[in-house]
């Protein structure tokens, strides 16, 4: 496999970070998404596992679906108020 190092041109360019990002990660597999942190285990002969970290939500904000051989798991967190006159507008922290 062929690797093309950009880092030469990240000098002479300004706000174009993600598109360099982009162009480096074309030449590698994709690999599937890892967060949250889970974890598999077999419990037995055809049973399984899967536990995952997904610290701030209740149970009732996530929903869990099977379709097509695929697993997928949504988290969709209540808006709550963040105070009087404040409005949130990032959040980072789960």
């Amino acid at each position: 496999m062929r690797h093309v190092d950009f880092s030469p041109l990240y000098r002479s360019t300004v706000g174009f970070d993600r598109l360099f990002t982009m162009l480096d990660s074309l030449g590698q597999p994709e690999t599937a998404q890892t967060y949250p942190p889970y974890n598999i285990e077999r419990t037995g002969e055809n049973a399984y596992r899967i536990s995952m970290a997904v610290a701030g939500f209740s149970e009732d904000e996530i929903s869990i679906e099977a379709h097509r051989n695929v697993l997928t798991v949504k988290g969709e967190r209540k808006e709550e108020g963040n105070g009087e006159g404040s409005e949130l507008l990032y959040r980072g922290i789960a």
